[in-house]
């Protein structure tokens, strides 16, 4: 007796492999899951593909699927946000005087939403600033905000 693969072994296998995925963090066996579906399809319009074409086919269609994720999805998935970048996150933030800079103390802003986990931060202004201005961050300096008066 001869065993033959039929598509619902593809279609077992592929969802064996996608499942799997979920217990991993290469995002990887995905593909090769979707290039068995791919598999099972075509075995359900052509039942009587060889088992050699068969492995071909899923060969290709599972590397074309991961090079379609390495070029074209992936990249959309790119971390856009400004973490771990705290210059480029606060630019352009603008809060509020609340205490004025004294000789060689800092003035003291607050902001309405909290900048890098505080809503007050020290600051350092070329221009004359009064309490309750409104100013916008343009650099950071260690600790300290350098702000323009708005």
């Amino acid at each position: 007796m001869e065993f033959e693969l039929q598509y619902w072994h593809w279609l077992v296998f592929g969802m064996v492999l996608i499942i799997a995925e979920m217990f991993l963090a290469s995002f990887t066996l995905f593909w090769f899951g979707l290039g068995a579906l791919v598999v099972a399809g075509l075995m359900g319009v052509f039942p009587v593909l060889p088992l050699p074409w068969q492995l071909v086919l899923w060969a290709l269609s599972s590397i074309v699927f991961t090079l379609l994720w390495f070029r074209y999805l992936k990249p959309l998935m790119a971390d856009k946000s400004k973490a771990g970048n705290a210059s480029e996150a606060i630019k352009g933030e603008v809060g509020q005087v609340i205490v004025l800079p004294v000789d060689d103390k800092r003035g003291v802003v607050r902001f309405t939403t909290p900048l890098l986990g505080d809503d007050e931060w020290p600051f350092i202004c070329r221009n004359t600033v009064a309490l309750g201005d409104r100013v916008y961050v343009t650099d950071i300096s260690g600790n300290t905000l350098i702000v323009e008066k708005r």
